[in-house]
């Protein structure tokens, strides 16, 4: 038997290991959080994930993300198990309900700017952190946090940087930290922080 003639790699993708990282770590009845709400994609992907007695916050600062967002999740049926926030992922204290604080199994930053629209709208990892910061304590145990990191513009390198150093510091006896990516391509391709909090 001959080798056919196009093989599937084995590793995962940078966007099907995001998606196996969260759907490893939310279930039934769980808490979601989508952070950067962009086209609705990760956000209809929780939403299926925490079931009807789960629930998603998505949040966006661009009105267009939050309608592309609403569209998909009315058309896909699940606008019942979400709730859409327009303002930024560094407001998730505040807006949080204290119900669903400590009930969170996953959330996901899709980082950089959103695909088809104003470039010079991007995440900052200044409020990128203090998300991750104010999130860590509302995870449960095992809970993740995954962000992918698009760097391949200046704002984002520098994201990047500052990311890597906040998420290199954090203590060992909270949460496991991952860096998951491919080192030989080029065009900076994306890469994932993942962080799992210690039970």
């Amino acid at each position: 038997m001959g080798w056919k003639a196009r093989r599937h790699m084995k590793l995962d993708g940078i966007l099907p290991f995001c998606r196996k990282l969260l759907a490893m770590a939310i279930h039934e009845g769980d808490i979601a959080v989508d952070a950067t709400a962009g086209n609705g994609h990760d956000t209809v992907f929780l939403a299926k994930a925490a079931g009807d007695s789960g629930h998603v916050h998505s949040f966006d600062i661009q009105e267009t993300a939050i309608q592309a967002t609403k569209d998909r999740i009315n058309k896909e049926g699940l606008s019942d198990r979400a709730t859409l926030h327009l303002t930024g992922h560094e407001n998730i204290q505040a807006v949080m309900p204290e119900a669903h604080k400590g009930r969170i199994g996953a959330a996901v930053f899709n980082l950089g700017y959103l695909p088809g629209s104003d470039k010079s709208v991007v995440t900052k990892p200044e409020t990128t952190i203090r998300a991750i910061d104010a999130l860590l304590p509302m995870l449960k145990p095992e809970g993740i946090i995954v962000l992918v990191v698009y760097h391949g513009h200046a704002e984002g390198k520098q994201e990047k940087s500052k990311l890597l150093n906040y998420t290199a510091s954090i203590d060992q006896k909270k949460a496991h930290v991952l860096q998951y990516q491919f080192i030989n391509q080029s065009n900076d391709p994306p890469f994932i922080i993942a962080i799992e909090k210690r039970g």
